[in-house]
Parts: structure tokens; C-alpha cells; sequence
């Protein structure tokens, strides 16, 4: 290994089964590709149970894999004195309502002024290591232009925790969105496989499981449920919760039946809406259990400022 690296072990928890070791490591670790997943699983750095794991191994639900890969050593993440919104925060966790407009983590194309970014100079070294070094602490993610609750974990112990959590469904998440077109029903459930679009490799698509080796896309389940705030004419205010947390997931179910979240120019309009060229979607509730203590934490954000005047330009044109 050349001097100007260092190792970064990582823990993967897997939600469902079925699924090469590979692909699921592509998917879910920023910035590997399958092909750099593969030369892992063969030079034995992917472990399950302590042993390493063939490149073809076929996953099973909840099972834990150690990653361990390397890291520049100039892969220096920025401490940088960003204000955060903090909704909760202890010697384990704490849970951010993050703007939109701020990424989660240093990618390409957003060296700094991420939330990691900000976490590192609020939390000092006080960040779980599992995510490697430009995800200390990150269980979970939300997209650049989404709002809202965002938990990270402040060492490893709460991490695998909280990892596990969202394995098992028992980290809630429920989001607030305006999407497009009248829903007719009150409330609904959406049952549909999400998969990397077999074109554009920047977007997910719902692609059933059947299809999924004429596609190469490898789509897991994904179920999204909804109820009906408001309707608002041409528009309607919903409440989302999610089952399960695929990438993009209430994006992609809701074009997927004809309601795309209002201002998403990438799976619904192709032009701003009512002002808006970025989803109108915002994480509101966030529910867990605490890893040290095992007493339930019940968290809300109140509805951001662009999602109120938004609202307030619906109920007036009504």
C-alpha cells in the first residue's frame, strides 16, 4: 500500500438479501465502483463474521460485513464554523435539521461546506469512524435539495446501533412534500422496486425485480406510504413514511403514480414550478431508540420558510 495511504474499516449492514456482495457494496459505499468492490472482496478485505467473503456471494438480510479499504491520507475533511440547526444532541447522538441546499458529505464537485464539514468543527473528534473519512459519523443520508432531520452518530457503539435500526425499520423517517396533480386517494402505499436508471446512471427508477438482468440495474424493494394534508387545486400537500430508504425513494415513487414532488426538474417537470427548481420535500419527524439508554426519541422540524410561502401561494390561488 503506497505511504500516502491509510486504512479506513467500515461496517455495512445489509437490509435485504438476494443480492451479489458486489453490487451491494457499489451502492452503497460513496465513490466505489463494482469493479473496486471486486478487487476488494479478492484481495480479502470484505469479512463477514470475521472471514472473507467470496467476489460472488450471494447477501442475506442483516447480515454485517467489515470493509476495509484505503484512504489518501490528503483526504483532509475541513473543519469549518458553518451554523447548524441542531434539534438533539447528547454524548451519543445528535440530529441536525439540515438546509436545503447543503450536500451531507464531501463528493466530487463539494470539497466543503457539507454538514460533515460542520459536524467535524461542532463535534471535534467525537464523530463515529465507520462511515471512513469523509462520513464520520453519517448513518444516513438526504439529498442536497431535501430539508430536515438528519441523525449522526458520535462513536461506533451508536452507529452499528442506529445502522441496525434502520435495518430492522425501527428508525422512523417521515417526510412533508407538495407533489404535483390532484391525488385522488386519501392514502396510499407504494409498493415498487428501485433500481439505477439503465440509461443515466445519476438516477434511480422503479424497475421490477424481474427485469432486473435484462437491465443490469439490480433494483431492491422499496415501499413508501401516504396521506393526504391538503389539496390545493392543480397540487397536494402530503405526508410520506418511509419503509424502507432507497436513494431518491419518494422522488421516484411518486412520479412513478403520476404525482411528482413539486420543483423536482429531475423525475417530474422539466421547468421550475411556482418558483421552485428543487424538490419541495422536507424530513419532519425522525424516531429511534436511543442506543445507550433504550428510551424512545421523537424529534420534529418545523416546515422551512420556502415550504410555508409555498403553501401560502396555494391557499391563496384557491
Amino acid at each position: 500500500m503506497p505511504s500516502n495511504y491509510k486504512t479506513e474499516t467500515i461496517i455495512c449492514v445489509c437490509e435485504n438479501g438476494g443480492e451479489r456482495l458486489d453490487v451491494f457494496l457499489a451502492s452503497n459505499l460513496c465513490g466505489l465502483t463494482r469493479s473496486a468492490a471486486q478487487r476488494l472482496l479478492e484481495a480479502g478485505r470484505v469479512t463477514l463474521n470475521g472471514k472473507p467473503v467470496k467476489k460472488n456471494h450471494i447477501i442475506s438480510a442483516n447480515e454485517h460485513y467489515t470493509v476495509i479499504q484505503d484512504e489518501p491520507e490528503d483526504s483532509v475533511i475541513l473543519k469549518q464554523d458553518i451554523p447548524l440547526d441542531i434539534v438533539f444532541e447528547d454524548d451519543d447522538v445528535i440530529v441536525v435539521n439540515k438546509p436545503k441546499g447543503m450536500v451531507v458529505h464531501p463528493a466530487p464537485g463539494h470539497p466543503d461546506g457539507t454538514l460533515v464539514n460542520a459536524l467535524l468543527y461542532h463535534c471535534g473528534d467525537s464523530l463515529s469512524g465507520i462511515g471512513g473519512i469523509i462520513r464520520p459519523g453519517i448513518v444516513h443520508r438526504i439529498d442536497k435539495d431535501t430539508s430536515g432531520l438528519i441523525i449522526a452518530a458520535k462513536n461506533d457503539y451508536t452507529h452499528v446501533s442506529l445502522a441496525e435500526q434502520l435495518s430492522s425499520r425501527t428508525l422512523t423517517r417521515e417526510y412533508q412534500a407538495i407533489v404535483c396533480g390532484n391525488i385522488k386517494s386519501d392514502n396510499g402505499r407504494i409498493d415498487a422496486p428501485i433500481g439505477r436508471h439503465p440509461t443515466d446512471r445519476k438516477k434511480q427508477a422503479v424497475i421490477p425485480e424481474s427485469v432486473n438482468s435484462q437491465t443490469n440495474s439490480n433494483s431492491r424493494p422499496a415501499i413508501t406510504h401516504y396521506d393526504v394534508i391538503a389539496r390545493y387545486g392543480g397540487y397536494t400537500h402530503v405526508w410520506c413514511r418511509l419503509e424502507t430508504g432507497r436513494t431518491h425513494q419518494i422522488r421516484v415513487h411518486m412520479a412513478h403514480v403520476g404525482h411528482p414532488v413539486l420543483g423536482d426538474i429531475v423525475y417530474g417537470r422539466k421547468k421550475p414550478d411556482l418558483g421552485m427548481s428543487s424538490q419541495c420535500l422536507h424530513a419532519w419527524k425522525l424516531e429511534f431508540m436511543h442506543p445507550t439508554n433504550n428510551e424512545s426519541v421523537e424529534l420534529y422540524a418545523d416546515l422551512p420558510d420556502y415550504f410555508v410561502k409555498i403553501l401560502s401561494k396555494l391557499e391563496k390561488q384557491c
